[in-house]
């Protein structure tokens, strides 16, 4: 399940996780935030909260709000119990940009309402109000909402496009691809918490994102000329696609999930002006270089 929390102690990460892998990452506590917390936390502690069940793997078709709820919701409450048992009160906490569902308007600020049209969104939504209830306990939490964060070990859905080039097949975009589709890079959310916690967590919330995004298409074919792919860009007709993939998640053959496909064709970005203000942040990474990053780590995962 990927759960990973960092604990920042003078210097030290402490890595609390259920993934095996995680143990590569030095101090390694085996843990589920579901569950009793095999771990005792100290006042000066800053716990990186990005333990969530997403849209990678198999998501199953039943009990969808409580397979998200469950580590999202309750396992962020479950966390933050523990922390105040111990005497802990500093957090960053990554929620995502789905807690906004469809744009109103660009560029997406913080203040923008909260409209999820998924399960994953709601129960981020959910855990942003459990962290907002800490902070009226004198709690220190710094929220971000990042767009699809990209990069080495971070492939998501980006995992079908990639095999699609491998194989030289079409790439498809959900509409014409004409739009930009905002990314943030794994080491500029890095980069973000460190500046969070240097300010001293403010209790604010952040977006997180790229600047200057081209749109997908632009930023597809890059993608297949850099790799030597014999892909080409396929256009499509958007409202089809959408239409046919609902459909085929009503049958039982999710290609992709509705929270994915149903802003795939939209322009969406992100206004990270507040974090570059407040927190000093700024994003080094661009899109390309970021999905090329991803791509070959992708190919030395498979070796």
């Amino acid at each position: 399940m990927g759960q990973r929390l960092l604990r920042v102690l003078n210097g030290n990460a402490i890595v609390l996780d259920l993934a095996p892998s995680a143990e590569k990452c030095g101090r390694f506590v085996r843990s589920d935030i579901t569950m009793t917390i095999p771990f005792a936390f100290s006042p000066g502690d800053i716990v990186i909260h990005l333990a969530a069940k997403q849209y990678h793997g198999k998501v199953p078709r039943e009990n969808r709000r409580e397979f998200f709820d469950s580590v999202n919701v309750g396992g962020t409450k479950n966390l933050l119990a523990k922390m105040a048992a111990d005497g802990a009160k500093n957090m960053v906490f990554f929620s995502t940009d789905m807690v906004y569902g469809l744009p109103q308007y660009l560029p997406v600020d913080i203040a923008h309402p909260k409209n999820p049209f998924g399960f994953y969104g709601e129960s981020k939504v959910k855990a942003e109000a459990i962290c907002q209830e800490y902070r009226e306990q004198d709690f220190n939490i710094t929220i971000f909402r990042p767009r699809m964060i990209v990069g080495p070990g971070r492939f998501g859905i980006l995992t079908k496009l990639f095999k699609l080039m491998d194989m030289n097949l079409p790439v498809p975009t959900i509409g014409s691809g004409k739009n930009c589709y905002q990314m943030v890079s794994v080491s500029d959310c890095v980069d973000a918490i460190l500046l969070a916690m240097e300010k001293g967590l403010p209790n604010r919330e952040y977006n997180l994102g790229s600047k200057n995004s081209p749109s997908v298409r632009e930023l597809l074919k890059e993608l297949i000329k850099q790799t030597g792919s014999r892909s080409f860009v396929l256009p499509t007709w958007g409202a089809a696609v959408k239409t046919a993939l609902e459909m085929f998640g009503k049958l039982g053959f999710e290609i992709m999930y509705k929270e994915q496909y149903m802003i795939a064709d939209k322009n969406y970005l992100v206004d990270t002006s507040d974090a570059e203000k407040e927190l000093g942040w700024r994003p080094k990474d661009n899109d390309k270089d970021m999905l090329l990053a991803a791509y070959e780590s992708y190919k030395e995962e498979k070796k």
